[in-house]
């Protein structure tokens, strides 16, 4: 349909040092949530949002998965199938109560933060001499996080994270980092745990931490980068009002 190739066009935007599935799926729920495709629309098809976004259709083939799971589209067999938006769009992407939606900015303000928190925790960290205790305490962490039970991610998550704080040898930065995850977590908790979303972010784990004991800060840095922008990217086509 020409008006859902048109939305999905519209919401392209310039690249983002972030993960290609999580900038798909932000495209694809912004174009959903602000209406560009309609409820009841049929999205194009998989080999021309491949095109569009310029992605690989095995991206596209994930990023709609995840949207049906997530309850925001189905798909239909037959001569007349493909995939297309549901009548209803779930109630956690519409915030029915004003009292729990965050405050307008709240996304891009915590983006900021982690850019310069965590990203900076992150070059530290890869730049001190580290123990053997602190290497063996954050490859636990690491794997503590990938084999959690999606219930218990968000706190093992937080944990790695702290954990990075700690060693990038400032003893201030951690309690800021404290209050940065509660902040993070609770625009999480308004969204779905999504599995592709948890597996990319145990990718994006692996990396940062691979480049942590590996001793190379401005790899560690991007690392970082990538996956508070993957996080924010989900928020943002999630969560924006705009």
């Amino acid at each position: 349909m020409t008006g859902s190739a048109e939305g999905i066009e519209l919401l392209i935007r310039a690249a983002r040092p972030t993960n290609a599935y999580e900038e798909t799926m932000q495209r694809l729920l912004q174009s959903v949530r602000l209406g560009m495709i309609g409820p009841g629309e049929r999205l194009p098809a998989e080999r021309d949002l491949a095109t569009m976004l310029k992605v690989s259709r095995d991206t596209v083939r994930e990023a709609l998965a995840t949207l049906a799971e997530a309850g925001y589209v189905v798909s239909r067999r037959g001569r007349y199938g493909g995939t297309f938006v549901v009548e209803q769009i779930p109630p956690d992407a519409t915030f029915g109560s004003a009292s729990t939606a965050p405050a307008a900015g709240e996304v891009e303000d915590v983006t900021t933060l982690r850019r310069v928190l965590e990203v900076g925790a992150a070059r530290e960290a890869a730049g001190r001499e580290l123990s053997a205790e602190d290497r063996a305490a954050l490859a636990h962490a690491l794997e503590e996080c990938s084999a959690s039970e999606a219930a218990a991610y968000r706190r093992l998550d937080s944990r790695l994270h702290l954990l990075i704080a700690e060693l990038s040898g400032s003893a201030s930065l951690v309690p800021l980092v404290a209050n940065l995850r509660t902040r993070v977590n609770a625009l999480l908790e308004e969204i779905p745990v999504l599995q592709p979303n948890i597996v990319h972010s145990n990718d994006q784990h692996r990396a940062i931490v691979a480049a942590i004991l590996a001793g190379r800060p401005e790899s560690a840095a991007e690392a970082m980068l990538e996956h508070v922008e993957g996080s924010s990217a989900l928020l943002r086509g999630f969560l924006s009002r705009q």
